[in-house]
């Protein structure tokens, strides 16, 4: 039986940590407001259901990719005492995926919304 009070209180906790995310990542803020600017540019632009789809995933591939950077951020943090020589790369190449994450984003958002904005000129 699914006990309603242990899974409410496990949201209540997933939130909490996207609101700590949100408050104290400055990168985590930068690619929120550019995902609700991408979907305030989607209802102007009145996209399709496909966009809809690749841009959501998109969305939440970045900040999946911000969040997993910025826990192994604190992780390694928590080691400096013993910093390892691979302490600086494992940071470098977290913050790797959340380029290739953003870079891939910006281009399907371009693919989607280009088209778009160019009719208008």
């Amino acid at each position: 039986m699914i006990d309603l009070r242990r899974l409410f209180k496990s949201f209540k906790y997933a939130i909490a940590g996207l609101i700590y995310a949100f408050k104290e990542e400055q990168n985590f803020q930068i690619h929120t407001i550019t995902g609700v600017v991408a979907i305030v540019l989607g209802f102007i632009l009145k996209i399709s259901f496909f966009e809809w789809i690749a841009l959501v995933i998109c969305i939440s591939l970045v900040l999946m990719a911000e969040l997993v950077n910025t826990i192994f951020e604190r992780i390694v943090d928590i080691l400096k005492p013993r910093l390892h020589p691979y302490a600086e790369k494992i940071k470098d190449m977290m913050a790797g995926i959340v380029i290739v994450a953003t870079v891939l984003s910006l281009v399907l958002g371009l693919l989607i919304f280009l088209p778009k904005i160019l009719v208008f000129f």
